[in-house]
């Protein structure tokens, strides 16, 4: 999911990224609104309540909005940025550290949740905004990883490519290539997993409280070792096979 760029990457390894980002994005949207009364994993919102506490003039919650607008483009600025760093040198880095900098966040979110929270207005505002962050450095990776063609979180651009990419495949006038195909198969699969995150967030915070972001971080993790397995087990047998031809 990690090592390939994106000139290079398979269907299958897309397929991987966006069921899993997907299903981390519904979890943590639906977590937030449950734990936060506030959306968590998108924007689209957060712009609409700044635009009318500005005309309300409400001075406090308007630097609240700013903020965490701010924090979601800083973690997509900082994602893209680490990416565009490491790349020459390991597309496995490139892609791995926002993943680990999102597990950090969200491990903390977990812990500070489920041990130390006191629901007062500014912690709720605080945990949001690194919520946010998290988001930001998700979003912004697997859309730079996948050349934009995967948005773990952005369901209304979803939405709108998936209706083109089917209108492509259905209209008689129109050639459909093995490219349609895997847009929609990715962009079905983001919305499936969406979804499924979205319900089991739901069900699960019941259940588990704050101890549900446990289970985000565990995801991501995962997503670290599917790349990091084979590539150690490459390195192994790679010095093997020269320690052979050596001796």
């Amino acid at each position: 999911m990690l090592r390939e760029s994106k000139a290079d990457r398979t269907l299958r390894g897309n397929l991987l990224l966006a069921s899993s980002t997907a299903a981390v994005s519904g979890i943590t949207n639906v977590a937030g609104v449950v734990a936060f009364l506030a959306f968590t994993s998108n924007i689209t919102g957060h712009v609409a309540n700044l635009a009318r506490h500005m005309v309300e003039q409400n001075f406090g919650e308007i630097i609240v909005f700013a903020i965490w607008l701010a924090m979601f483009f800083s973690g997509a600025f900082l994602a893209t940025y680490i990416v565009r760093s490491y790349e020459s040198k390991s597309y496995y880095k490139a892609h791995s550290i926002p993943i680990i900098i999102e597990t950090i966040i969200l491990l903390f979110v977990a812990i500070y949740g489920h041990n130390f929270y006191k629901e007062t207005q500014t912690e709720r505002e605080v945990v949001i905004a690194a919520i946010l962050f998290a988001m930001g450095l998700q979003n912004s990776l697997v859309s730079t990883i996948s050349g934009g063609l995967i948005k773990s979180s952005h369901l209304t651009g979803l939405f709108t490519d998936l209706g083109g990419d089917i209108a492509d495949w259905m209209h008689a006038k129109k050639n459909v290539t093995e490219t349609t195909r895997h847009k929609v198969y990715i962009r079905t699969t983001v919305l499936g997993f969406y979804f499924l995150g979205c319900l089991a967030g739901g069900y699960l915070f019941d259940l588990y409280d704050f101890a549900i972001f446990y289970f985000i971080p565990a995801i991501l993790l995962t997503i670290l070792y599917y790349d990091l397995s084979p590539l150690a087990l490459h390195k192994v047998l790679r010095r093997f096979s020269r320690n052979k031809t050596s001796a």
